[in-house]
């Protein structure tokens, strides 16, 4: 037998030597723009909460256009409306926290019951007392304030005595208690006038962009793409159509989310429920911390209004039990995969937009990498965006098995052909996915990139792949509809009377294990012989007695000439058994092989279930029956997938 070729063969195609300039180039552009967004936040943050107001308030202008108002009448209308609700709103907040400063003094009494019955708990407690003393005296020797730290010291360096700090005079500082009205006008306004200002430029920004809709989109084309119009329209529709569907969606959640708490405050008793009922709707935006928050106010709120902890409790349970069951299942529900970002997407997406532009950054993290993730589905150079970012799976089904097979995690992938198989028939998983697998893996090989040992370990995996599939299988068969299969099944076909042969190697044999799994599954014995013990000084060793076909199975297309003469010896030492070839990797532009493969003189097929359908064929009607060559991969054994399983 040839010795198998390695990537050091002077025949085999060498994979391209390590560049590193794409590495650095995209290193360094990342490096730029992530500097340009940080810098840049004094301008980007208005314009970005400018986009995502324009975006919530273009269907109010539309409907206000279908009335046939006016572009700038409708724009103007539908800014001046948003402004007064925010004024609005702003207004409402103040004058309820105005009201509840006025009456917190009532509450004074149970604040300080709850604070000596903490403070009393924590000095019964001798744990607490000893973890007290010594973070105080660590405090005091970090900060040099313990007892004699301070103290004052003679010309010796020792401490001077009570009655010489008696005798200093003591230095006295005349303080102005009255306060210009100016400076309190100062001391009020100052805290509110980058507030302000920041609201002013996302006013101006959002009437500008409402006003230049159609002008702004024909330049982002231009700019994006217009070599193609199509896909960069589809972009632009679908980032619109996302974000828009998910701030009314959002709105609409958030606002139930705070009548829920209004009412669940109202019920507790908490004043002013309706307050925090909208903080907390309006709180729900800030991802992850914006709950917490809401529920810092009431809680607070709550130790104040009652002697007892009951209350407490209640007004943390309207919180935190409302949030799980509505981030856990209504939003799951009505978002369903309509916002296309992964959970771990969403989590890094909020502390990477928190550190680069603050709290607001927090806020708008969801909506900016929403447009990222459509962005990169359509913008072929930008696709690691939709890969790292997107919900949808990063490797193809195929692509997934062949990973795990070569990393040996064989409960990995039978757990997702679990999954898979849940939607789709065995045969679909073994041709569609396991076989594919196993092709790639080939396709490797031929580049030069997959070594033996590589090949032999993938060999393993699917064999451990293809044993604990049949054992959680073997759980859940029916003992009684599998002895009735068996025994539908003559006696001649169920020990050995399958001979799988692998090709040429390794993954050829592991293919041949596949197709022995499904002829077991159907009471067929099947043996699998590796490609040494078939070659030409070894094949005599195998008896042929009970032996009723022999596939030879190749991942290999190309391999047509090794298959031809693999047959010949078959014919000679198995003169009873029916040959097939196996060609699981054959494709439809690989019909330049087609009459070499028909040159092998025997029924060829290219999938599992034409295979199995083959044999369960020869089974139930004996060696005469014969199908159409198969060579082409159109014939098919089975009118649908689950035939097979059932016969």
């Amino acid at each position: 037998m040839a010795k198998p070729l390695t990537s050091a063969d002077p025949g085999r195609p060498r994979p391209a030597p390590y560049d590193p300039f794409p590495v650095m180039a995209a290193t360094v552009t990342a490096a730029i723009v992530v500097g340009g967004i940080y810098l840049g936040r004094p301008i980007l943050v208005p314009l970005s909460l400018a986009v995502l107001m324009a975006f919530a308030l273009a269907p109010l202008v539309g409907l206000l256009r279908d009335i046939h108002l006016g572009r700038v009448p409708s724009v103007i209308l539908s800014v001046l409306l948003a402004v007064v609700i925010i004024l609005g709103l702003a207004g409402f907040i103040g004058a309820q926290f105005a009201n509840l400063a006025a009456d917190l003094p009532r509450y004074q009494t149970n604040l300080l019951q709850k604070i000596e019955a903490v403070r009393g708990t924590a000095a019964q407690s001798s744990v607490v007392q000893g973890v007290s003393a010594v973070l105080k005296k660590l405090s005091d020797e970090v900060t040099g304030t313990s007892d004699n730290a301070n103290a004052p010291k003679d010309g010796n360096g020792s401490i001077a005595s009570d009655t010489a700090q008696a005798g200093k005079p003591v230095p006295v500082e005349i303080v102005n208690s009255q306060t210009e009205p100016l400076q309190v006008i100062e001391n009020i306004l100052e805290p509110l006038l980058e507030p302000l200002a920041t609201l002013a430029v996302v006013i101006i920004f959002v009437a500008f962009i409402l006003l230049q809709k159609e002008d702004l989109r024909d330049r982002f084309i231009r700019l994006a793409g217009a070599a193609d119009l199509q896909r960069t329209t589809l972009a632009l529709d679908e980032a619109a159509t996302k974000l828009a569907r998910y701030l009314f969606l959002q709105t609409i959640i958030n606002l139930t989310f705070g009548m829920i708490v209004a009412v669940g405050l109202y019920l507790v008793g908490i004043p002013n429920s309706g307050l925090w009922g909208l903080v907390g709707a309006m709180l729900r935006y800030v991802p992850y911390v914006g709950v917490p928050l809401a529920a810092a106010f009431p809680v607070a709120l709550s130790l104040a209004i009652a002697p007892g902890w009951i209350t407490v409790v209640w007004t943390l349970a309207v919180f935190f039990v409302t949030e799980p069951i509505i981030g856990q299942v209504v939003e799951p529900y009505l978002y369903g995969r309509h916002m296309g970002l992964s959970a771990v997407a969403v989590i890094v997406a909020a502390a990477f937009w928190t550190w680069v532009w603050g709290p607001v950054g927090l806020i708008l993290s969801t909506p900016l990498t929403m447009c990222l993730v459509v962005i990169g589905r359509h913008v072929p150079h930008l696709q690691f965006l939709d890969v790292l970012l997107g919900d949808a799976p990063p490797l193809a089904q195929e692509e997934s098995f062949y990973s795990r097979m070569l990393a040996g995690d064989a409960d990995e992938a039978v757990g997702q052909a679990e999954q898979y198989l849940k939607s789709h028939s065995l045969f679909a998983y073994f041709d569609g996915v396991a076989l594919k697998g196993l092709t790639l893996a080939q396709h490797d090989v031929d580049r030069g990139v997959l070594d033996e040992e590589h090949r032999l370990g993938m060999r393993v995996s699917v064999q451990a792949f293809l044993d604990e599939l049949w054992e959680r299988e073997k759980d859940e068969r029916d003992d009684e509809e599998e002895a009735a299969r068996l025994e539908a099944i003559p006696a001649e076909w169920r020990d050995g009377a399958v001979l799988c042969i692998a090709g040429r190697g390794a993954l050829d044999e592991a293919a041949a294990a596949m197709l022995a799994y499904l002829l077991r599954r159907h009471g067929i014995g099947a043996r699998v012989i590796s490609a040494e013990d078939a070659a030409p000084g070894r094949l005599h060793r195998i008896a042929p007695e009970g032996v009723q076909v022999v596939c030879a199975s190749y991942l290999d297309p190309d391999n047509y000439k090794n298959a031809r003469y693999l047959i010949r010896r078959v014919r000679k030492r198995f003169t009873r058994a029916e040959p097939i070839a196996c060609f699981w990797g054959f494709q439809t532009d690989d019909a330049r092989y087609l009459d070499s493969i028909e040159a092998t003189e025997s029924d060829v097929v290219t999938s599992l279930r034409s295979a199995v359908g083959r044999i369960v064929r020869l089974v139930h009607r004996g060696p005469g029956a014969t199908t159409a060559d198969e060579t082409s991969g159109g014939g098919e054994t089975f009118d649908n997938e689950d035939e097979a399983e059932e016969v």
